[in-house]
């Protein structure tokens, strides 16, 4: 099992000027420390930047750091569009996409921006995320469904390698089964190991009834981190990620607590960890932050 940590922006401004220079900077910041990959994180109302577009600003200043949506969310996207959007970042970057799609946070203002209702995000979700799939691979695409109807709809480039591995994110049980049935990897947030592992266990479950597999190197989660105690505001802000739940059970809070949860989720058998600072990044914090945890990746025998 290869351990890799990833590096995630959050929903938040991601660095402490929130704009292109800083981000370009965080970036170089990344790929030189050795971070395995950047996940830009989806919030149309929010400061946060548009996933795609800083991801293929990213991809044309690097050479080695992968790219990851974490999550992006599909509900209210034209599939074919959207396929075409990472199709191209694929090929531009040399095949360092890693997708990861979700149903979108629950804010109103969000389902708005989408033009989605909340009752309707999962049925858009599951006619799209296999027609993005069958874009990335066939030739010509004929599909009559609910939302969308099409007849010899093609995508190209495609992919590097065609078939790019899907990661969905979500920690409810129906969440979990549709990872089971659709995706090739979860990536879930706000959780501890033990919660985690649980999880799997109703991931693989499904899989296995939709007479499918998830690679055992595909189980990762959202690390979320803070150097110090966490302020009210920020613990306010939170809640609502986790009801009823103890934010301080999932936020790390320094970096020995960090590399603790790290090493816990590698003994639950996830190997894709990505720290995600609840302040915002600059270099300097990036350099420290990899000095204290990029020796956790390595090859764990099976």
């Amino acid at each position: 099992m290869k351990v890799r940590i990833g590096f995630g922006l959050g929903t938040g401004a991601g660095t402490a000027k929130g704009d292109g220079d800083a981000f370009g900077e965080l970036v170089d910041a990344l790929e030189e420390t050795g971070f395995d990959s950047l996940w830009c994180s989806e919030r149309v109302t929010g400061p946060a930047f548009d996933p795609l577009a800083a991801l293929a600003y990213a991809a044309g200043r690097t050479r080695r750091l992968k790219l990851g949506t974490s999550v992006l969310v599909l509900p209210g996207r034209n599939p074919v569009v959207l396929a075409k959007e990472i199709a191209s970042i694929d090929v531009l970057s040399g095949g360092r996409m890693l997708p990861a799609f979700g149903l979108g946070v629950v804010d109103p203002r969000e389902q708005q921006a989408f033009g989605v209702e909340r009752s309707e995000r999962v049925a858009w979700f599951e006619e799209a995320l296999p027609l993005i799939r069958r874009l990335w691979c066939e030739d010509a695409v004929d599909h009559d469904g609910e939302r969308f109807h099409m007849k010899g709809i093609s995508v190209a480039p495609k992919p590097v390698n065609r078939a790019l591995d899907v990661w969905l994110g979500g920690r409810a049980a129906a969440e979990l089964r549709r990872t089971g049935r659709l995706g090739d990897g979860w990536l879930p947030s706000f959780c501890t190991p033990e919660e985690a592992a649980a999880g799997r266990e109703v991931v693989d479950a499904a899989a296995e009834a939709a007479g499918r597999a998830i690679d055992p190197e595909h189980y990762g989660a959202l690390v979320l981190y803070s150097p110090g105690p966490l302020a009210d505001a920020a613990r306010d802000r939170l809640a609502a990620a986790r009801p009823g739940g103890d934010i301080d059970v999932v936020v790390p809070m320094g970096i020995d607590a960090l590399r603790g949860r790290i090493e816990g989720f590698v003994g639950h058998g996830f190997s894709k960890l990505v720290v995600v600072p609840l302040a915002p990044s600059d270099p300097v914090e990036v350099a420290a932050l990899g000095e204290a945890v990029l020796d956790l990746q390595r090859v764990v025998p099976d």
